[in-house]
């Protein structure tokens, strides 16, 4: 790995990452079907016609096609009611043929998405939002885990980080995304801070980080001297300027500071639609024993 003051920063590249994970459930999931007879099968549900969500949607069936499961597409309209949708969960759940449920977020405005989330069956909740899945995983129990922080060990691995006794700082609270990065963290043995908009000193306390994660949706954020050198940057965050896709992160700043960096875009998004397969393929084979 290179170090601060050589060649900069390696960088992470998180679509060879998600390239190698989805290879390895591809091949899952032919095993899968000369055992059972039938592929998993992911349903989707997107409520009305939110664009950015038509696309993140699109790109989870494309993949799955690729690794050779079957997406199943709901798309009910924009006024369809909390109880109509709550009746279509409720349905998914007893399908044996859908081996996972994903709800897309946002939903329209007066639809309660937490609500509805927690609705999917946990055996099939591969977004690992349920309170279930969260409550296994604060428990440290066996369950499907949010795809994005699972996408992030899996990155951090692949460079070989020393988690274990890592100090480790996650830059955001949501229940979507910082808490169970936490709790992943946790489970490697890291120490780890989660800083929010009440951290008194949040420069200070992301400097001592040997792994820094930042995912608050504020553009180029973590600035150079917020990194220890040697560090390990994880950049969730990703918003659109006029100048392009930035993330959190001073990223050519950064990249002279840390030992390993992920772009954006190209690092940490591409992962989530491949733990998204691994965690359909995983509630397959559960379901099925």
């Amino acid at each position: 790995m290179s170090r601060p003051g050589e060649t900069g920063a390696r960088i992470i590249d998180g679509r060879a990452v998600a390239a190698a994970l989805r290879a390895q459930v591809a091949e899952g999931v032919h095993h899968f079907v000369a055992a059972h007879g039938r592929p998993p099968g992911l349903a989707t549900i997107l409520v009305g016609e939110d664009a950015a969500s038509a696309v993140y949607v699109a790109g989870k069936q494309r993949a799955c096609a690729e690794v050779g499961m079957v997406a199943f597409d709901h798309r009910p309209p924009g006024d369809t009611s909390e109880a109509e949708l709550a009746g279509l969960i409720g349905e998914l759940n007893d399908d044996p043929a859908v081996s996972g449920i994903l709800v897309q977020l946002p939903l329209p405005e007066g639809l309660d998405g937490t609500a509805l989330t927690g609705l999917v069956d946990a055996a099939k909740d591969v977004d690992g939002l349920t309170p279930v899945s969260a409550g296994l995983l604060a428990l440290g129990r066996k369950g499907l885990r949010p795809c994005t922080p699972s996408g992030v060990i899996e990155l951090l691995r692949s460079v070989d980080a020393q988690i274990a006794g890592a100090e480790a700082v996650v830059i955001g609270r949501s229940n979507l995304f910082g808490k169970p990065m936490a709790q992943l963290l946790l489970a490697e043995n890291a120490t780890v801070t989660i800083c929010h908009s009440r951290t008194r000193d949040l420069p200070a306390t992301c400097a001592r980080a040997d792994i820094l994660i930042a995912a608050t949706g504020r553009p180029r954020m973590v600035e150079a001297d917020w990194v220890k050198p040697g560090a390990i940057v994880i950049d969730v965050g990703i918003t659109r300027l006029e100048s392009g896709l930035v993330g959190d992160v001073d990223f050519e700043a950064v990249r002279e500071r840390a030992s390993a960096i992920t772009p954006v875009p190209g690092g940490v998004g591409p992962m989530t639609i491949a733990c998204l397969l691994r965690n359909t393929l995983l509630a397959a084979q559960a379901q099925l024993g």
